[in-house]
């Protein structure tokens, strides 16, 4: 996994100039962001409202309607588990309250130990599999507590 940079205005202030060019420029911004700093820092909502002549809370707005968007760092691993119909019915919410429960934490926050986040989505495509999960980006399917433990665990100390 490449390192993520810190926060830097200037940086944040040369994605933006980068991608203005683009029709509909605000997505690939967002993601040219996120991509460099690991998430949506607070203070480039203003830079990237200027830039587009938005208001702030239109980018906002974006930011927080895309659940691939963060507004706080992420752990080092990242795990999304599916809460969409076909996951529930076949014991997705179980799976997931366990993990949580094993975590300390609940849906969106991270581990103390900065290592594990766990983030709810809202179908994988994965259904014939379900329940399922991304485990860093890698589709876990026909889940249970213990498969999904153990997923996590792997990743986890690595």
């Amino acid at each position: 996994m490449t390192p993520l940079m810190p926060w830097d205005e200037r940086h944040a202030a040369d994605i933006i100039h980068r991608h203005l060019h683009l029709e509909g420029p605000t997505l690939p911004i967002l993601h040219a962001l996120q991509e460099a700093f690991g998430f949506i820092p607070d203070p480039v909502v203003p830079m990237i409202a200027d830039a587009l002549n938005l208001s702030r809370a239109e980018i906002h707005g974006v930011v927080t309607f895309y659940h691939d968007f963060r507004q706080q760092p992420a752990g080092r691993h990242v795990i999304k588990l599916c809460r969409a119909e076909a996951c529930q019915s076949v014991g997705g919410e179980k799976v997931a309250t366990s993990l949580l429960e094993r975590l300390g934490i609940a849906w969106g926050e991270t581990t103390k130990d900065g290592n594990v986040t766990v983030e709810a989505v809202y179908c994988l495509g994965l259904c014939a599999c379900a329940p399922a999960a991304l485990v860093d980006g890698e589709p876990v399917g026909r889940l249970d507590g213990a498969k999904l433990a153990a997923a996590v665990e792997e990743v986890r100390w690595s």
